[in-house]
């Protein structure tokens, strides 16, 4: 008995030492995922392909914690928050230095933020910057109504900010953890303003050294660190442009690349049978949409037309076809894991009589009159939409069968989304969707759809009502006050379908079995600090 014991006791010590074994430094890790990066300005950007390169190089002064919105110190401390709500005062982290060795300080954090003001009202501690005028609106911050929120910020010290609010803002604390709101060198900007974007410096755990245009992008890993806790233990990161999903898992399983983004969902089952590969799933926080072109008729004010393609859409045929397994179909454009989602909201059934039948009460009796319209599919898989051109071309086939002609416009990721942007006369549908920034509802719904609030909001509704939904879900501070808010805002949008919702995704990438620590983030984010390789 005695000998069984002690054989027990290694057996325990040697399964543990396995499962605590120390993270190993040194390595190169090639993440493949399927389209380029826009840019790697954080103020400027908008998708996840720019963001994923950036939540290596910047950090921000609140961060996420693993695998939730939970706010954790990031760059500041600590902060304390006034007792009315609008006064935020962040001290800083001492010693941290930017990828260029300047220092990260109090003036750091005033440019970096005071550079999207319209209108700046900034102090420095001491000699601070000259903030040149925007090249272009950072999107994020006009998107969010930021200008109508912070109304000035200041230097009180080298390592004190405060941010003086024109009024409360409920989740003004979350998106300070956004990437939009990263902390850049302002001397490595000044250098360059325009240049920043192909050349960023930040504080993070990984330096900037090239980008290959469409083809890679080369990080190394930032000796000088300033959290010893942790990471970062690879020597180099490499996102490798891969555009067919087909493609990218096969140079997983040679091995040519270690994580691999948005495979097809039919490789997911041969990924689960290779003994070489282990899959990390996150349930998403995303939502899928198509949305129309509100600045043009007839979309802009003939809700039965809109409500007509609604019903004409087989979601569910393209969930079960398309994303195969991997998602779920949506009712609300926000998924149902989060606060303030209306489970009572019954969502468009696929009805194509009734299509019919709201399609002449629109004035286009069997798409008579109508013409042929424009359907923008995404050209890259994201993790809300894994095949856009795929879906693209069932949504046109449903069209067809009430009536409406209707043709695939797409481009390549950058153009897409820069023309959409403009809401060009020839675009009438278009896919979009989006991940989650921060896990609060106003992070989708007003972002994505209040069109009132600014002309960055690539929707361009503008409701009065949902607009007004949305300044009071910012300015109250109760929770269950803002949950019936948001509520009321979901059903709105059901009854006017300015967009309709497609679905939300699991997202499950597969890696190599020697990749360690990697883990999926709701809020879409790569983060690789703590990432290692057996």
């Amino acid at each position: 008995m005695k000998k069984i014991t002690l054989l027990l006791i290694v057996f325990v010590f040697l399964c543990t030492g396995v499962a605590m074994a120390a993270p190993k430094h040194g390595g190169t890790l090639v993440f493949g995922r399927g389209g380029d990066s826009v840019g790697l300005d954080p103020a400027y950007e908008t998708d996840g392909n720019s963001f994923m390169v950036c939540d290596n190089v910047f950090e921000a002064l609140v961060a996420y914690a693993d695998e939730s919105t939970s706010l954790e110190p990031g760059l500041a401390k600590s902060w304390d928050i006034s007792a009315d709500g609008k006064t935020y005062t962040f001290h800083l982290r001492e010693g941290v230095k930017f990828h260029d060795g300047t220092p990260f300080n109090a003036n750091a954090v005033v440019f970096s933020i005071g550079r999207m003001m319209k209108e700046p009202n900034l102090k420095f501690a001491g000699k601070g910057f000259d903030v040149p005028p925007q090249d272009r609106p950072p999107e994020y911050w006009v998107s969010m109504e930021m200008d109508d929120t912070i109304g000035a910020i200041e230097a009180v010290d080298e390592y004190t900010v405060v941010f003086k609010l024109k009024r409360v803002e409920a989740p003004f604390l979350a998106n300070m953890g956004m990437d939009f709101a990263d902390i850049i060198s302002p001397t490595a900007f000044l250098k360059n303003p325009k240049e920043f974007l192909r050349n960023p410096v930040g504080t993070g755990p990984f330096k900037f050294v090239n980008w290959i245009s469409d083809d890679k992008i080369v990080l190394v890993k930032n000796k000088n660190y300033w959290d010893k806790t942790g990471g970062p233990y690879l020597d180099k990161l490499i996102f490798r442009c891969i555009p067919e999903n087909s493609v990218r898992f096969l140079e997983l399983k040679m091995g040519n690349i270690q994580i691999c983004q948005f495979p097809n969902p039919a490789d997911i089952q041969l990924a689960e049978k290779d003994k070489n590969l282990k899959l990390i799933s996150q349930p998403g926080m995303n939502i899928g949409y198509l949305s129309f072109n509100h600045t043009k008729e007839p979309w802009k004010s003939n809700v039965n037309l809109r409500k007509a393609v609604a019903h004409a859409l087989n979601r569910k045929a393209i969930v079960d076809n398309i994303y195969q397994g991997m998602g779920q179909v949506a009712k609300n454009p926000i998924p149902p894991t989060m606060w303030g989602y209306n489970n009572d909201v019954p969502g468009f059934k696929y009805d194509p009589e009734l299509a019919k039948s709201l399609l002449a009460k629109a004035g286009y009796p069997g798409g008579e009159g109508l013409g042929e319209i424009t359907l923008w599919s995404m050209p890259v898989p994201r993790p809300y939409n894994p095949e856009g051109l795929k879906i693209g071309v069932a949504m046109i086939s449903d069209l067809a069968k009430i009536g409406i002609k209707a043709r695939i416009v797409s481009y390549d990721w950058g153009t897409y989304l820069k023309k959409q942007r403009e809401q060009p006369a020839d675009m009438d549908l278009f896919q979009l969707g989006w991940t989650g920034d921060n896990g609060d509802p106003d992070n989708f719904l007003a972002v994505l759809f209040d069109g009132m609030a600014s002309s960055s909001i690539r929707t361009q509704w503008k409701n009065e009502q949902y607009h007004n939904y949305m300044t009071q879900g910012k300015q109250t501070v109760d929770q269950e006050k803002r949950i019936e808010i948001y509520k009321n805002a979901l059903q709105l949008i059901y009854d006017e379908c300015p967009v309709i919702s497609i679905a939300h995704s699991t997202v499950i990438w597969p890696t190599l079995n020697k990749v360690q620590n990697f883990k999926l983030h709701p809020t879409g984010s790569v983060r690789m600090k703590n990432v290692w390789m057996k």
